[in-house]
């Protein structure tokens, strides 16, 4: 046991964490050349693709060092901000991690992020400074800078390139001597630790676990702590990127996959505890905190009869994603569909992209909402993330809306541009500190409502993709708030409702209904876009009629003949008008995303 080293890797997008991973797996030796491709731990299509890691992946590897077989267990973590219950997850099953910063580029604001939650589980940090290759780097830089803003001792920071492979025998043998073995205790009740679950169409539910204590053998009867159910051990299994390796014993520290032959998803969540029938543990493992999510949209199946297919689909989904959370709900513009939560807008896309994919549905995204907390004037408190679910205004004494803290790093020439934007996003400053001379930390409380719609890409195309931005949330404020709602052909796209401050009512209902006004396709009657606040409109436009040439089988003749055609289609375009029913395109429910 004392060969054993569970470790992370913890980065910023883009600083090599896949890349590093890759290498680390190339030197042991775990793939051979024909099975080895770029991100090989990211193995959804969507990862590649996208070139991002969205799921943490484990790999069990074998190193020899000084003449003894060292086992090292690597997880491979995402590093955007809206993965970062991936990160959490995955630390709380290691004893180390390994600080990836990229040494072109520096600190970022991702970087702190996850070194704060590497110390929270009292980890063994080993700052590694990678791309030393590129002929931007500057390493003496990079470690002031690390020193400085994070604090972590960089005197013995090892600088590797993963693209060449310089510096990984060294990055090895530091894992070996600077993280620390498992602690373990053989003799006591077994516990293991679900960090993470997935459904595979062969096997049913399988579970990641890291086994804090005791063994569990194959064929053996395991207890689940918090739904009480007893099931037999069928598989035990090593993960691997390629070919996972069967085992009869997962001992104490290890890390492995359990098979127990489950059909039901809902049987296994992520942060439970397995422990033995034969020598049951008294208390669970205290798992990690459960994910909250900020963002909720509404997802709804373009073929109503899928409504039911859609639903096992986010089961199965929730296995492989904790972090997602759903309820039925009903929209009279959209049918059935679920009020879905997520982590922040990219976890919503490719979520989305998931369920299209892997489960082949064609789906419509409502536009992406925060929880309000709802005031009424009886005193009572109610929690929203529907605007259409907002009672009467005479009834609502104050809104409430959630805030967070943002970090930004940004070059210093980018500040004006990037401080005018967080201004016009109701922004309040609470911290500006210059990390060097040309590099500038900036700290702000702003409404979540405001960063998720495009804030990102607006804070990336103001700084030339320079600034780098994370943000965890702290508080709900009093804010002045009301609910714009559109109106198409006189009727109420619930779907498209939207809270807003008071003051950017006016101009935001024009804008809405000006995106509107492209994306509608044009009927044999004219359509009226209009956004109201309550009763009272506040904004229209209007979408023109097709012309159907109603005179085409007229050749020549009396004029009154053509009259008496053009009076008749008048007469049916007044009906039509009355009855007429108007089909959104998807793109109408994403331009409320693009109106600033």
């Amino acid at each position: 046991m004392s060969n054993i080293r569970n470790f992370s890797i913890i980065a910023h997008i883009d600083h090599g964490k896949s890349t590093l991973a890759d290498r680390i797996i190339t030197e042991c030796n775990a793939i051979n050349e024909r099975q080895m491709s770029s991100q090989v731990l990211d193995t959804m299509d969507i990862e590649k693709e996208r070139g991002i890691t969205i799921k943490a992946q484990s790999v069990r590897l074998e190193y020899e060092f000084e003449e003894q077989k060292y086992i090292l267990n690597l997880i491979d973590t995402p590093g955007h901000v809206d993965f970062s219950y991936e990160v959490s997850k995955s630390l709380a099953s290691c004893e180390g991690a390994l600080l990836v910063v990229d040494a072109s580029q520096g600190v970022e604001a991702q970087t702190i992020a996850n070194v704060y939650v590497a110390l929270e589980n009292n980890l063994e940090i080993i700052p590694v400074i990678n791309k030393i290759d590129l002929p931007s780097a500057d390493i003496n830089k990079v470690k002031h800078e690390i020193e400085h803003i994070i604090g972590i001792d960089c005197s013995n920071a090892i600088c590797v390139s993963a693209k060449t492979g310089e510096g990984i025998k060294e990055l090895l043998e530091n894992i070996i001597k600077k993280i620390p073995a498992p602690k373990i205790d053989e003799n006591s009740p077994t516990k293991a630790l679900i960090y993470d679950s997935w459904f595979d169409n062969y096997l049913g539910a399988l579970a990641l676990i890291r086994i804090y204590d005791g063994s569990i053998k194959k064929n053996e009867e395991v207890l689940i702590m918090s739904s009480g159910k007893k099931h037999n051990v069928l598989e035990l299994l090593y993960p691997h990127p390629i070919s996972q390796k069967k085992t009869n014993i997962l001992k104490s520290g290890e890390v492995g996959i359990v098979v127990l032959g489950l059909k039901n998803v809902s049987d296994l969540q992520v942060g439970d505890t397995i422990t033995c029938t034969k020598n049951e543990a008294k208390e669970a493992i205290a798992g990690f905190e459960k994910a909250k999510a900020f963002v909720f949209a509404g997802i709804y199946p373009i073929d109503t009869d899928k409504f039911e297919d859609l639903r096992d689909a986010l089961d199965k989904l929730k296995l492989n994603d904790s972090s997602i959370t759903y309820e039925p709900e009903t929209s009279l513009a959209l049918g059935f569909g679920f009020r879905v939560g997520f982590l922040g807008l990219l976890h919503m896309e490719v979520i989305k992209e998931r369920l299209e994919r892997e489960f082949k549905l064609d789906l419509i995204a409502s536009a992406p909402t925060v929880t309000y907390e709802v005031h009424l004037n009886d005193g009572t408190v109610i929690n929203i993330q529907n605007p259409s679910e907002l009672p009467p205004v005479n009834k609502i004494n104050f809104i409430k809306e959630p805030f967070v803290k943002a970090t930004i790093i940004t070059p210093s020439e980018f500040v004006g541009n990037l401080i005018t934007l967080l201004n016009r996003k109701r922004a309040i400053q609470t911290k500006m500190d210059y990390i060097n001379p040309t590099r500038v930390l900036l700290e702000y409380d702003i409404p979540l409502n405001e960063i998720i719609m495009d804030f990102y890409d607006k804070l990336k195309s103001l700084s030339k993709g320079y600034a780098s931005f994370d943000y965890e949330p702290i508080e709900y404020r009093e804010a002045d708030l009301v609910k714009l709602d559109i109106k198409v052909a006189g009727e109420n796209v619930d779907a498209l409702s939207v809270i807003v401050p008071k003051s950017e009512a006016q101009s935001k209902g024009r804008e809405l209904v000006k995106a509107m006004k492209e994306i509608v396709p044009r009927q044999l009657f004219e359509v009226a876009i209009q956004a109201s606040i309550g009763s009272k409109i506040i904004a229209r436009e209007t979408v023109k009629s097709m012309g159907k040439n109603v005179t085409a089988k007229c050749y020549g003749g009396d004029i009154t003949r053509k009259r008496k055609l053009l009076e008749k289609q008048k007469e049916g375009k007044k009906r039509m008008k009355a009855i007429g029913k108007v089909h959104l395109p998807q793109e109408a429910f994403l331009s409320v995303l693009k109106i600033d």
